[in-house]
C-alpha cells in the first residue's frame, strides 16, 4: 500500500468513528426527549440559570457589601427625596417654596343655591 492510500484508509476510519459517534449521540438525544419533554427539559435549564444567576449575584455581594450598601442608601435618597427636602425646608423655617397659592375655594353649591333664589322670586 502506498503511502497515499494508507492515509486515505486512515481518513475514512477516522470518518467512520466520528459519524457512528454522532449517530449514538443522536440516538441518546432522541430517547431523553422521548422521555422527558422539551418543556421539561427547558424548566430545567432556565432553573439552572437562575441558580447560577442568584449563586453570580450573592458572591459579588459578599465581596462587594461597600458598593451595593452605597448603591441601596443612593436609592432610598433619591426615592425620599421630597419628604427629606420638606424635612431641610421646615428645619430652616421655610414652608415651602411660596410659588403655590392654595386652591380657590368651590362655590358651585353657592352659585346653584343663588340660581334657586333667582326662580323663587
Amino acid at each position: 500500500m502506498s503511502k497515499l492510500d494508507s492515509q486515505l484508509a486512515e481518513d475514512r476510519a477516522l470518518r467512520d468513528a466520528a459519524l457512528a459517534l454522532f449517530k449514538a449521540d443522536l440516538a441518546f438525544i432522541r430517547t431523553d426527549i422521548r422521555e422527558r419533554g422539551v418543556g421539561a427539559r427547558l424548566a430545567d435549564r432556565l432553573g439552572e440559570g437562575t441558580r447560577d444567576m442568584v449563586d453570580d449575584a450573592v458572591d459579588y455581594a459578599e465581596t462587594n457589601s461597600g458598593k451595593i450598601a452605597a448603591g441601596a442608601l443612593a436609592a432610598i435618597v433619591w426615592f425620599a427625596r421630597g419628604p427629606i427636602m420638606d424635612a431641610i425646608g421646615r428645619l430652616f423655617g421655610e414652608d415651602g417654596d411660596g410659588a403655590e397659592e392654595p386652591p380657590a375655594p368651590d362655590n358651585r353649591s353657592a352659585n346653584k343655591r343663588s340660581r334657586e333664589e333667582r326662580k323663587r322670586s
